[in-house]
Parts: C-alpha cells; structure tokens; sequence
C-alpha cells in the first residue's frame, strides 16, 4: 500500500464509522480483521493516517452481517462528492443527448 494515498471523503466516512462501531463495541483491530478475513496489519493501515488502506464493499458486507446492520449504513445519506454539485450541470448530464 503506498504512504499517503489520497482518502476521499466517503471512504474516510467508512474507516469513521467502522472505527466509532469498533470502539462502541469494545472489538480490538484482531477482532474487526477477524470479521472481514483480512491480518491485523490491514486494519491498522486503514486507520492510520500515515499509510492508508481502505475497506471494500465485501469488507463492509462482512461487518454489516457481523453487528446485523445493512450494509447502506455505513454509508452516509447524501453524496459526499462535489462534482456534481451544480445541479444544472448534473441535469444537462442526464438530458438524453440529440
């Protein structure tokens, strides 16, 4: 994994989130890397600011069935990207072309 790899927004949302589970549920970085099938060393990475992993959609299936949430809930409401945020642009987008 290289050192400071670029986290987006929503995928620090997720490592956030596992995080905030792991501490309210009292689970170790053994515990959680148990979970998703995944060493220890992994899990350290994804929370260490100096060199970054990052869960994938399997790893958040894993846990999801693990605390019986839905998998939808380790991802926030809205979008988190600015790309799009010009509505008229993300329309014209969507416009079928002519």
């Amino acid at each position: 994994m290289k050192s400071q790899e670029y986290i987006t927004p929503i995928d620090q949302y997720v490592i956030d989130f596992v995080l905030k589970l792991r501490v309210e549920k009292s689970l170790s970085q053994d515990d959680i890397a148990s979970i998703i099938e995944v060493s220890r060393g992994f899990v350290s990475n994804v929370e260490s600011p100096k060199n970054r992993a990052k869960y994938n959609l399997y790893h958040i299936d894993l846990l999801a069935d693990y605390f019986n949430l839905s998998p939808k809930d380790f991802l926030p409401q809205k979008a988190m990207s600015e790309k799009y945020s010009n509505k008229k642009r993300a329309k014209s987008l969507l416009s079928p072309k002519k």
